[in-house]
């Protein structure tokens, strides 16, 4: 039994925990979401008494799923009846690949092309179209009500853009890929299509949670509500978010209201709340107040909460010397507050600019580390076999990574196994032999390609050639790889080659975190400098809801930090400082010069 009493759980996230039926959990920024969520996936897999039934959690990002799947296994449950991964993730292995067969697209078999490939194929339609304005950035989409709707706010590149993305789509089909909205459109055209699939998945699942859901499409509503709908009540759900998060619209995110999801569920649902803070000082759960768009109440209840925070916002320092005060805010905190440099975190509206940010920071400050854009020589392709075997190839083989790195070894032998190919191997005993591996090559690329071929040594494969997945990967891996080492060593990053640097993609974060506000959700820290509060940047230009959006990402970047926060909006660059943020009554503080 999950012993719930020693938690350290509060009433409200017990009353979620222990709520019998299905529930809409809004959670306040701090209040313990992530918690709740991994004693929810306990307390349900303690229940399960048939072991043909699952608990299904759905999380906006691969990296949530291993941080509830470890913190689960941390609580000594066995989660063989667990599934937890991204709604894509969800779709590929319980509908598409089951029922692949029913759909003329995909029964002759296909692949998913990745994040890499797509944007090197997007980039040839654009150059080989005569639009010469339009760029594979311009070219995002998703569905609605089974068309194909343009993310690209600017409305006249759309008709040139429908004609790349026509040639895209027909090339993919001739291919046999699918990307990763394509996933979602064919989950929900079988789904739909064919309810038979449906009830058996309510049969399979005791319950659903979906974390995030002011972030999810609406598409995915549309897969999880055909599941609930056709047996009501049978699987249950478990819904977690805040609408005053609701940050990713412009990328097709739908804040869904409690009564719509009641409606369109035909779940008998419950409506609860997460109104307590454990994570800010009262000062900062006030301030960030003034942006919250939907009423209820924040109570503090961290242990921060008498924390005498500074509240800083500049609006006078010039755009040529941003950097300048970028770096004397960092300097204060870890010199002056005393601020550990992994709970510092820069940020801005849009990653070009805080990659060249990141490198002038390194140059001014080398004595401190940074997690920022470009400092990976790779891309998370999580469908790429070697991707998957770079996890293990680049992680330490310390007892606190055991449990990831065995799990990591299990989806490596099930990706050989799709491939047809049967490892001999457990997963401990593959993990065993791979930490025996000892390799002295400095260079991250030659490193990798020797441990892949050491890898294929063990598994008794001579050559990845007669393995077409295998080998399109490989070549895929390493081309991204090359693209990314070269811009990188473009913009000065000459050590990006090193084989330390490529292990930092799989350690802890050590260093000062830079990202966009969007990258950043979820994430929490001491001290936050965010820059480039400005008309046109927070929220964009071309935002159609600007007043509720700048709203919702002031929201989201305050609401980060614990101790101190640090405002800027930086003059000369032709843009207002974001409205909402300028028409704020708050008698801020200042930092003293050194």
């Amino acid at each position: 039994m999950v012993d719930l009493s020693t938690a350290g759980l509060d009433d409200r996230q017990l009353a979620a925990i222990n709520h019998p039926g299905s529930v809409f959990l809004t959670a306040c920024p701090g209040s313990g979401k992530t918690k709740t969520l991994t004693y929810k996936v306990a307390a349900e897999l303690w229940k399960i008494d048939d072991h043909r039934k699952f608990v299904v959690a759905i999380t906006y990002t691969h990296r949530a799923a291993d941080e509830i799947l470890e913190r689960v296994e941390r609580l000594g449950l066995p989660t063989a009846q667990l599934w937890i991964g991204t709604i894509h993730s969800f779709c590929l292995e319980w509908i598409i690949r089951p029922y692949a067969i029913y759909e003329p697209r995909l029964d002759s078999g296909f692949t998913i092309i990745n994040q890499p490939d797509t944007e090197a194929l997007l980039e040839e339609l654009c150059k080989s179209t005569s639009y010469p304005k339009i760029k594979p950035y311009d070219c995002g989409y998703h569905f609605i009500d089974g068309k194909v709707t343009l993310l690209c706010s600017d409305s006249k590149k759309h008709a040139n853009i429908r004609d790349v993305l026509k040639r895209y789509f027909a090339f993919l089909k001739q291919e046999r890929k699918i990307d990763f909205e394509l996933i979602l459109f064919f989950a929900h055209k079988l789904i739909s299509s064919f309810p038979v699939i449906a009830k058996h998945l309510s049969n399979l699942f005791a319950i659903i949670l979906l974390d995030e859901y002011q972030d999810t499409k609406e598409i995915q509503y549309l897969i999880l509500f055909c599941i609930f709908s056709s047996r009501p009540d049978k699987t249950r759900a478990f819904i977690v978010g805040d609408q005053d998060q609701a940050i990713f619209n412009s990328l097709g995110g739908y804040a869904i209201a409690f009564n719509e999801f009641k409606t369109k569920s035909h779940l008998s649902i419950e409506s609860l709340s997460l109104s307590y803070n454990y994570r800010s000082s009262t000062r900062i759960v006030e301030y960030f107040g003034n942006y919250r768009l939907h009423p209820g109440q924040v109570t503090t209840y961290s242990e921060h909460k008498e924390y005498q925070s500074l509240i800083c916002y500049d609006r006078t320092t010039p755009v040529n010397h941003l950097d300048d005060e970028v770096e004397r805010l960092i300097r204060h905190s870890l010199y002056v507050q005393g601020i550990r440099p992994e709970e510092i975190c820069i940020i801005g509206p849009q990653w070009p600019s805080l990659a060249a940010l990141t490198r002038r920071l390194m140059s001014r400050l080398p004595e401190c580390s940074f997690d920022g854009p470009g400092m990976i020589p790779f891309g998370r392709e999580l469908d790429n076999f070697w991707y998957k075997v770079s996890r293990l190839c680049l992680s330490d083989p310390a007892p606190d990574m055991y449990l990831r790195r065995v799990r990591w070894a299990t989806e490596v032998i099930n990706a050989l196994d799709d491939s047809g190919i049967k490892c001999k191997h457990t997963s401990k005993s593959l993990l065993k032999e791979l930490n025996a591996i000892q390799l002295t090559e400095q260079n991250g690329m030659q490193y990798l390609e020797l441990y892949f071929s050491k890898f294929l040594q063990l598994i008794q494969i001579p050559s990845i050639d007669t393995y077409p997945s295998l080998h399109n990967h490989y070549l895929s891996f390493f081309e991204a790889a090359h693209k990314k080492i070269a811009r990188a060593k473009n913009d000065g990053l000459q050590l990006i080659e090193g084989i330390d640097n490529f292990k930092r993609a799989f350690r802890p974060r050590s260093g000062i975190t830079i990202s966009t506000i969007h990258g950043i959700k979820g994430a929490e820290f001491d001290n936050v400098i965010a820059f480039s509060l400005l008309d046109g940047m927070v929220p964009h230009w071309a935002d159609p809801k600007p007043l509720d959006s700048a709203k919702k990402l002031l929201y989201v970047v305050c609401s980060r930090a614990r101790k101190n926060l640090f405002l800027i909006s930086e003059t000369a660059r032709g843009k207002a400082a974001t409205s909402e943020l300028a028409r704020t009554n708050y008698l801020y503080d200042t930092v003293p010069e050194r």
